[in-house]
C-alpha cells in the first residue's frame, strides 16, 4: 500500500526546489524585529498556504491541463525548462530576497507563494500526481507533499537553532549542492517529454 520510490524521488525533488536550508535565511530577513511566538505563528502560516496552493494543483492539475491544451509531454518539457533556470539560480547565488515589508504579510506573499510553492514545485506535483496508479502511488505522493511541508515547518520554526549550527557558509554549501541536483533532474526531465513526444509521434 506504499510505493517508497515514488515517496522518495517526489520528496528529495521537493526539497531540492523547496530548499529549507536555503529558505532559512530569507524567512530570517522577512521575520526579522517580530516576536518569537509571531515567528513561529508565521512559519506555520507559510507552510499552510504552501501547501493549499499545492493541494489544489494535485487535485485539480489535470482539469487544468484539459481547460487550457496542454498535454503532459509539454508540461514535462516546460517544467523542465524551468526547473533548469531554478537551478542555474541556485548554482550562481542570484536568487533575490525580498525584504520585509511591515504592511503585508509575508507569510502569506512571498513566503508561502511563491517562495515555497513556486512554479517549479506545482509543476513537479503535477506530474507526479499524473505518473502514478493505483492507490498506493497516490499516497506516497501525497505522503511526500505533507512529508515536504513538515520538513519546511520545522525548518523555518527553529531557524534560528539552525542558522546558529551550519552558519551562513553551510547554507551556501547545501544550495549549491541543491542546484547540482536539480539541474540533473531538470535535464532528464526535459529528456522524457521529448522521448514521449517522439513515442506519440
Amino acid at each position: 500500500m506504499f510505493d517508497f520510490a515514488v515517496f522518495g524521488s517526489l520528496f528529495l525533488t521537493l526539497f531540492v526546489i523547496m530548499d529549507p536550508p536555503g529558505i532559512t535565511p530569507i524567512f530570517l530577513a522577512l521575520t526579522s524585529g517580530r516576536p518569537v511566538k509571531v515567528q513561529r505563528r508565521m512559519a506555520w502560516q507559510a507552510v499552510c498556504v504552501a501547501f493549499g496552493v499545492i493541494a489544489v494543483f494535485g487535485v485539480c492539475g489535470q482539469q487544468i491541463l484539459d481547460y487550457l491544451h496542454v498535454s503532459v509531454p509539454a508540461l514535462m518539457i516546460a517544467g523542465g525548462l524551468l526547473l533548469l533556470l531554478i537551478a542555474l539560480d541556485l548554482l550562481t547565488g542570484k536568487n533575490d530576497e525580498p525584504k520585509q515589508t511591515k504592511d503585508v504579510n509575508v507569510a502569506l506573499v512571498p513566503l508561502g507563494m511563491p517562495l515555497l510553492a513556486g512554479p517549479g514545485a506545482i509543476v513537479s506535483v503535477i506530474l507526479a500526481v499524473q505518473k502514478v496508479d493505483g492507490p498506493a502511488g497516490q499516497v506516497s505522493v501525497w505522503a511526500a507533499i505533507v512529508a515536504m511541508h513538515v520538513v519546511l515547518w520545522i525548518t523555518m520554526r527553529y531557524s534560528l537553532v539552525i542558522i546558529r549550527v551550519i552558519k551562513d557558509g553551510g547554507v551556501v554549501l547545501v544550495t549549491r549542492l541543491a542546484g547540482m541536483m536539480l539541474s540533473a533532474i531538470a535535464v532528464q526531465q526535459i529528456i522524457n517529454g521529448v522521448l514521449q513526444v517522439i513515442d506519440g509521434a
